[in-house]
């Protein structure tokens, strides 16, 4: 079995837009803009064999305040520069019901599947309560990037860090010390 680093997208990988204290995703191709540090981090992660999947709400297609195609192409960007193995992306409101939208577990079970990955090896980081909770829900690690968003505050993350570097850097240390391969 795979061990794996899920990551949310907006606020981990790439600059949230934040308003009134709130986040919110870029809403143009031209916003979308990688955070220090985080292709280093990713290329760590991934050079240690741990596969790094996005698992990202994406609610504004559905309300129609974003249109798909500049959601995929945000993707596309990703899989171009090799940041990733794979994106589960739910394009539902919570009013939908979905199975796929955080913080249910339904993207980290599908890429548990496909993917063959052992979700208690495994990593979820995030910057919201969504992320932390969805992390718990499937078994996995949890990181808890802390803003201090106006909003809803993470329960019991099982580290609380300052960006994905540092996330990954505990990461591979844990690897390290535990001597195991991400294989």
């Amino acid at each position: 079995m795979k061990r794996a680093v899920f990551l949310d997208r907006d606020g981990i990988i790439n600059r949230a837009i934040v308003r009134d204290g709130k986040p919110y995703p870029p809403a143009m191709l031209e916003e979308f803009e990688l955070l220090p540090g985080v292709e280093r981090a990713i290329h760590a992660l991934r050079k240690a064999g741990f596969l790094i999947i996005v698992v990202t709400n994406q609610p504004d297609v559905a309300t129609g305040a974003q249109r798909r195609e500049v959601v995929e192409a945000m993707h596309d960007k990703l899989r171009a520069a090799g940041l990733c193995d794979d994106i589960k992306a739910c394009y539902h409101t919570d009013a939908d019901g979905c199975d796929c939208r955080k913080p249910k577990p339904g993207m980290l079970l599908d890429a548990a599947r496909e993917w063959q990955i052992d979700l208690s090896r495994s990593f979820m980081v995030g910057d919201r309560w969504r992320d932390v909770a969805v992390g718990k829900a499937a078994g996995c690690y949890t990181f808890f990037i802390d803003y201090e968003y106006r909003e809803r505050r993470a329960e019991n993350p099982d580290a609380v860090v300052g960006s994905l570097e540092e996330a990954g850097r505990l990461i591979l240390q844990e690897t390290h010390t535990r001597g195991e391969l991400a294989s």
